[in-house]
């Protein structure tokens, strides 16, 4: 019985998760890269970057993610490089995915503290299925019974602006896996086109205390809207202490959707650590406060950074993050 409901619950929050096939984070705004190319560089520096996602944990099936990350600059800092991967798993389905991204960024004053950046990535994506971990009471015509995989070719845009205390960037991905047809598959999704706008300030309240503010809006034209709302202080330039909130918003009419969904999701409760100048260690953990509520244990993820060269990295502007 207690596997019906749950089923009849991931049935419903669906609804509200169905068309975002893209790999969600809650530290993104640690490393922006997994959802702007334009990104690439901004940290000044050369850095790895790292994440471990388990949601949902206690639900079998549940989402699980990894994913890496290496950026720098070229060209005195008007050029970010950037090397993205990715997997994802939600139940029975595998995704892949591999990004080089390229990102141009413009001076905007005589000592390039603010930059407007134009990124775009390219890459590809392999969408499966394991048909193994199947399990229907009755048998779906042409259910697969192995593993189905696609590779397909896909690219990704964004913009990016920054100063020492403000940010903004909008971007968008799938562009082209969107128009390659995967459905020689009958049982693999296709690729929709995801749009990101965030931005964030930095304020300071003392010598010591630092207050970053920020929002996520995430829209793929398919599922509800999502907004993520962030708060994190800085102690000391060492500690971070925060916290997010994310919930269904309507933009605009999706006539299609069901007219009963939760716009509630989650509360995120997270930290972030540097145990020396170069590494910086990262833990977020979700709480359900939607239709998942008393059936998760919640949601963990782990982050990890590691910078080459902080010698040009300034503590208090937005680029130490």
């Amino acid at each position: 019985m207690k596997k019906i409901q749950i089923m009849l619950l991931l049935i419903l929050v669906s609804g509200i998760v169905a068309a975002q096939q893209d790999a969600q984070f809650s530290q993104y705004m640690f490393n922006g890269i997994y959802i702007n190319p334009a990104y690439a560089g901004y940290k000044e520096q050369l850095n790895l970057h790292a994440f471990y996602r388990t949601q949902w944990t206690g639900i079998d099936g549940a989402p699980k993610t990894m994913s890496f990350a290496i950026d720098a600059i070229a060209n005195d800092g008007n050029v970010g490089l950037a090397l993205q991967v990715s997997s994802d798993r939600l139940g029975a389905q595998r995704n892949q995915s591999i990004y080089g991204n390229y990102a141009y960024r413009i001076r905007m004053n005589s000592d390039g503290s603010s930059r407007l950046a134009f990124g775009v990535g390219v890459g590809a994506i392999q969408v499966g299925l394991d048909g193994s971990l199947l399990n229907p009471n009755d048998m779906e015509i042409n259910q697969p019974i192995g593993n189905q995989n696609s590779i397909v070719p896909d690219a990704r845009a964004g913009v990016y602006y920054s100063d020492n205390r403000f940010y903004a960037g909008f971007s968008a991905d799938n562009l082209v896996s969107q128009y390659i047809k995967t459905d020689n598959y009958a049982f693999i999704p296709q690729p929709k086109p995801h749009y990101y706008l965030t931005a964030g300030m930095l304020l300071p309240l003392n010598e010591n205390v630092l207050l970053k503010p920020s929002f996520l809006l995430k829209d793929d034209r398919g599922g509800p809207t999502s907004l993520d709302i962030n708060a994190f202080f800085i102690l000391a330039e060492k500690f971070w202490i925060g916290g997010s909130y994310r919930t269904g918003v309507k933009l605009y009419s999706k006539d299609y959707l069901q007219k009963d969904l939760s716009p509630v999701n989650s509360a995120v409760a997270a930290i972030q650590i540097f145990p020396t100048s170069n590494l910086r260690l990262g833990y977020a953990y979700d709480f359900s406060i939607g239709p998942l509520q008393g059936y998760s244990s919640g949601t963990h993820e782990i982050s990890l950074g590691y910078f080459f060269n902080r010698k040009n990295v300034r503590m208090t502007t937005p680029r130490y993050f």
